[in-house]
């Protein structure tokens, strides 16, 4: 499936938004750079309203809609990061929502969507029953499906991230994001290929929900069966459009383990004092193991931010208490960018 994402069509989305999203700041940390042996920039979506990158392509959908697509209103499948981006655009908007969220969606994510204005409906958690059951409120409905990645508009405003991190770090050698369905490392790759070609775009993915390696590897894509992995916004797995993007434009697909993933999460949480989710943390997971960051300067996609405090996967490691973990987390917070 071709696409229609181009750099320009993210700069239209990059200016559609504007009003309606931060611009997300680029942080540094001299002791993960010692860590990684690497200079490292990253661009803080954990920061972004709604607490992850997802707001950017959602608001663009959903602008983008004409006035008689917006009265059906918009609904869409999500294990939250997309769902709360969407109901938010929509409440914006003045349109209503409807979430099909999967059954096991971190509590807090669910909260968030609900919040927004989403009407959530739950099902089994697999890629079958968030279609099928998305499909059953179209029908009933007749609400316009936003996917969170299969459409050319939600990849141009994901692709507005990396836009802005190369525009203030224009000298990168290495573009990292983490990949599920593939939307926001597509719009990175078109992004990046296009305003600094020499650079290496490379996606980072779970080791138990690794079908964007494989596909990569096979060339076609690959089935992802239910993906038990802590990184709850990385168990989606790619389509057609994003797969024939990542194959003309990403470098590389490097995998983490669980355990990876956990230790660099506690890093960033240590060192930089800001708070990011699993799935947000396996980017840098990723560039401590990958020998193409080594000396490099590297843009790191920090996704998001959305994590579950009663969760967290370093304290039931450790056995140290959640409060002092999370005192602990934002003790500091004036310190950012150095420790």
């Amino acid at each position: 499936m071709n696409t229609t994402v181009t750099l320009e069509a993210i700069r239209e989305a990059r200016a559609r938004i504007a009003t309606h999203i931060h611009r997300t700041p680029v942080l540094t940390c001299a002791s993960l750079d010692r860590m990684a042996g690497a200079q490292l920039f990253f661009k803080c979506e954990n920061l972004q309203k709604t607490g992850s990158f997802k707001i950017r392509g959602a608001t663009n959908a959903v602008l983008s809609l004409d006035e008689a697509e917006a009265t059906r209103g918009v609904v869409t499948h999500s294990s939250g990061n997309h769902a709360a981006a969407l109901a938010r655009a929509a409440s914006q908007r003045g349109i209503p929502s409807w979430i099909v969220m999967p059954s096991n969606a971190p509590k807090a994510k669910v909260r968030a969507v609900e919040g927004y204005g989403g009407q959530v409906t739950f099902c089994e958690p697999t890629i079958a029953s968030r279609e099928s059951t998305a499909a059953q409120i179209i029908e009933r409905i007749g609400a316009v499906m936003i996917h969170p990645y299969n459409n050319d508009r939600i990849i141009a405003g994901q692709g507005t991230a990396a836009l802005e991190l190369l525009e203030e770090v224009p000298g990168l050698d290495v573009v990292m994001a983490p990949v599920s369905g593939g939307g926001l490392l597509s719009g990175t790759a078109i992004a990046s290929k296009a305003m600094r070609p020499q650079a290496r775009v490379i996606g980072a993915e779970p080791k138990n929900a690794d079908d964007a390696y494989r596909s990569l590897q096979s060339g076609k894509l690959e089935p992802l069966a239910q993906a038990h992995t802590m990184a709850d916004g990385l168990r989606a797995g790619l389509c057609e459009r994003t797969l024939g993007i990542l194959r003309e434009r990403v470098d590389e697909i490097v995998v983490v383990t669980e355990e990876e993933i956990v230790a660099a999460m506690r890093h960033v949480w240590e060192r930089m004092k800001i708070i990011v989710e699993p799935s947000s943390a396996v980017a840098f997971a990723a560039v401590l193991k990958s020998p193409a960051a080594a000396g490099k300067h590297v843009g790191i996609l920090l996704s998001g931010g959305n994590v579950d405090l009663e969760q967290l996967p370093f304290a039931a490691a450790t056995g140290e208490p959640r409060s002092k973990l999370v005192a602990r987390a934002h003790g500091a917070a004036c310190d950012r960018g150095e420790s």
